[in-house]
């Protein structure tokens, strides 16, 4: 009884030792395919936003499409038609719409 106990807690330790690998080897496949190139998307979107500058077109995450007229600190204006202008904070302007939908829906996979 007692040495199948050992035998037993000796093929545990092994097995516990194979578990972590498998725990170490998923949580390095969840960085490569998930983490990485979420965070190489932000940076692309964050150098496009300190890089805009008047006459950029550009669309904001509500969808509206314009040209930047103004730049001030936190935000930007911008022109959606002649002579009607909005003020927009600098966190909701992207490039194109579809950097617009991927940054929404990794916002709302990240809730």
């Amino acid at each position: 009884m007692i040495l199948n106990s050992i035998l037993l807690q000796d093929a545990a330790g092994n097995g516990a030792i194979m578990n972590i690998g498998m725990i170490v080897l998923l949580i390095v496949i969840f960085y490569f395919f998930m983490i990485r190139p979420q965070q190489k998307r932000q940076n692309d979107i964050k150098k496009f936003r300190e890089g805009v500058k008047t006459g950029d077109r550009v669309v904001t995450a509500g969808g509206i499409y314009g040209k930047v007229t103004s730049i001030k600190e936190t935000s930007f204006v911008i022109e959606i038609a002649p002579n009607v202008r909005i003020t927009v904070d600098k966190g909701s302007v992207y490039p194109t719409a579809q950097e617009a939908a991927a940054d929404s829906e990794a916002a709302n996979n990240n809730k």
